[in-house]
């Protein structure tokens, strides 16, 4: 082999020897740059525990908040309505007090104001049937000289309730105003006299009735 050839064989094969051309990976360049332009990347939404994005855990946390705020609504809304109805009943209770005391006092306006000398003792004792407490106590004191009253003068008397009504009531008491003629006769006078009153009345509920327990005239 003579030098020539020697000289020849030691160059290096450039085009053999020289390292391969590194070439990028497309597809997972393009991947990253989609992965960075995402719009969670842009609003900054880092993930939490399990790939779960910022916002979507302060949803979750907000719809949690939300359930026993709900739920107070729900009760105060149950409360509200349950006390509207015992209020409606109550007052549905009362007006009945109140209409079934108007007409008891009317009757028994009629009872108190109409007498007949002749037959006293009936008329007494409806009086104190329809009565309790301070009035029927008075009633009872004062029956012995009002009789004897009555027997001297030969007295009668009817009653008309003109106008009635109710100026405060409960379930088991009620004022009522009532305004009464009462037409009467005697032995001094032989024409009738019209004596106007304006009563005020407080009926009293006791066993299931309504009865006069104090009677007024302003």
């Amino acid at each position: 082999m003579s030098d020539t050839d020697t000289a020849v064989d030691a160059r290096p094969d450039t085009a053999e020897n020289a390292a391969p051309e590194t070439k990028p990976e497309l597809g997972k360049a393009t991947d990253s740059a989609v992965e960075q332009s995402t719009p969670e990347s842009a609003a900054g939404g880092t993930t939490e525990g399990g790939g779960e994005t910022r916002g979507a855990h302060w949803l979750r946390l907000a719809r949690k908040a939300a359930l026993p705020v709900t739920a107070l609504i729900a009760i105060a809304a149950t409360t509200a309505a349950i006390i509207l109805g015992v209020q409606l009943r109550d007052e549905r209770r009362t007006d009945a007090a109140a209409d079934a005391a108007l007409e008891a006092a009317k009757t028994y306006a009629v009872t108190l104001t109409s007498v007949d000398s002749n037959n006293l003792d009936a008329g007494f004792t409806a009086v104190l049937d329809g009565s309790t407490g301070e009035f029927r106590d008075m009633y009872t004191r004062s029956s012995g000289q009002l009789r004897q009253l009555l027997l001297e003068n030969k007295a009668t008397g009817k009653g008309t309730v003109l106008d009635a009504a109710v100026k405060s009531a409960s379930e088991t008491e009620v004022d009522v105003l009532l305004f009464i003629d009462q037409t009467v006769t005697n032995a001094a006078s032989a024409d009738p006299r019209i004596d106007r009153s304006r009563v005020e009345m407080t009926m009293q509920l006791v066993d299931g009735r309504w009865l006069a327990s104090r009677v007024y005239l302003p």
